[in-house]
């Protein structure tokens, strides 16, 4: 019989999903009320989602960069700064 407690693997939780299953991790660590193994465990868990969190932010920064041409744009706040000096 599975266990209906075991999480998904992280390498196919969504953005959304691993930052907000790190959150719970990083809160139940926050609690210091947990065994060492198994705080252990939950630290290991972390880590693995903040790897597939950075994973996914750094492809998503590839593909903006792709779709714009692989140049990065200014935000509007700069060019606004840039045209208060003249």
């Amino acid at each position: 019989m599975a266990d209906e407690t075991t999480p998904p693997p992280v390498e196919t939780l969504t953005y959304e999903q691993a930052f907000s299953e790190l959150e719970a991790v990083v809160a139940a660590l926050e609690q210091q009320e947990h065994p060492l193994e198994e705080a252990l465990a939950l630290y290991a868990r972390g880590q693995a989602l903040l790897q597939r969190c950075r994973r996914l932010l750094e492809e998503a920064e590839l593909k903006v960069q792709r779709l714009s041409g692989g140049a990065l744009q200014p935000f509007a706040a700069d060019d606004e700064a840039a045209g208060e000096g003249a």
